[in-house]
């Protein structure tokens, strides 16, 4: 074997005595997968891709040593020596918020591992990172006790603003019947006033109705005429009115 390592071009060679091994000098991509153990003791998948070429410096002893399928006696090794011991540094969670970190620690190991071996590294990539059932299952499960714990405090935050509606509907309500109560006892004509609006109501609604009914005037509140009540006894009813709102 000689030492001399010829690029491309053409060359003379001696037939029967020279015989070329070609070896292709080209970057070509690897997918490796592994599965190893984080600092929690969690399982992980993690898929890499890596983008190898050949030293063409060290061709001679990497013929000699691992022949021309050098990359697949040592990638697979190499490549799961280091994961393991990389992913070992971190626990679970920090796999995934550190993944471009993780990344580089990956391939500056590689590197300095595939340089032993003649092989010169381009790029490394995660391509896929997951983990074990039990932890993909307790994952979900935090996941849906955060969004029972967010729902919760929306109901109370909900049942809150309801009871505080609740308290300004009231006051309103008292205010309104103190209002109403003044407004008897300073003019007992204001109950007549409503009458009517209460009587244009009913006959707006039985206007409109499909069916015929006749209704007396007692049924529509339009008995005005009657005295039925006089002004001292509509101011002892806003008495009474305000009396009640207080």
């Amino acid at each position: 074997m000689k030492e001399k390592i010829y690029g491309e071009g053409t060359h003379i060679r001696l037939p029967w005595f020279d015989r070329p091994t070609i070896y292709d000098i080209r970057a070509k991509p690897r997918v490796i997968a592994s599965v190893t153990g984080s600092r929690d003791l969690q399982m992980v998948n993690i898929t890499l891709r890596v983008l190898t070429r050949p030293d063409q410096s060290k061709l001679v002893s990497t013929y000699r040593t691992l022949g021309t399928d050098y990359d697949e006696r040592v990638l697979p090794s190499i490549v799961n020596e280091v994961l393991k011991s990389i992913v070992a540094q971190y626990n679970a969670s920090q796999l995934i918020t550190q993944r471009e970190q993780i990344s580089m620690n990956i391939r500056r190991n590689l590197a300095e591992r595939a340089a032993d071996f003649g092989i010169q590294l381009e790029d490394v990539a995660i391509t896929n990172l997951g983990f074990g059932k039990e932890y993909t299952a307790a994952v979900e499960a935090k996941q849906v006790a955060q969004q029972e714990a967010e729902r919760a405090k929306f109901l109370v935050e909900q049942a809150q603003q309801d009871k505080k509606s609740t308290i300004i509907r009231a006051n309103g309500e008292a205010r309104s019947a103190e209002l109403i109560g003044e407004a008897i006892k300073q003019n007992p004509g204001f109950i007549q006033l409503r009458r009517l609006e209460a009587a244009k109501e009913i006959a707006h609604t039985v206007a409109n109705s499909q069916n015929r009914v006749f209704l007396s005037s007692e049924a529509l509140l339009l008995n005005l005429t009657e005295d039925v009540t006089s002004r001292d006894d509509l101011a002892a009813k806003a008495d009474d009115l305000a009396g009640a709102s207080a």
